[in-house]
């Protein structure tokens, strides 16, 4: 096997894990918009949607790229 192949193998892996691993974060945070359980104001969702998009942001520019295709099980 090529280094090449190993590398590609290795992003892969790693990508689809930490990518589920961030979806599943994202959709625990929405688990707390019940209001019967939790309380909080519309500021505290304005900080919370903030970092989320300063995040994205960041890793767009990283990889240079704003594209994604929205599916709910992340693979590559």
């Amino acid at each position: 096997m090529s280094e090449d192949s190993e590398k590609r193998e290795k992003f892969v892996r790693l990508a689809e894990g930490r990518t589920q691993s961030a979806l599943d974060a994202i959709r625990k945070l929405g688990n707390l918009s019940n209001r019967r359980a939790y309380e909080y104001n519309d500021a505290d969702v304005k900080k919370i949607i903030k970092a989320l998009r300063d995040a994205t942001g960041e890793i767009e520019r990283k990889f240079g790229s704003t594209s994604g295709d929205g599916a709910d099980k992340f693979k590559l």
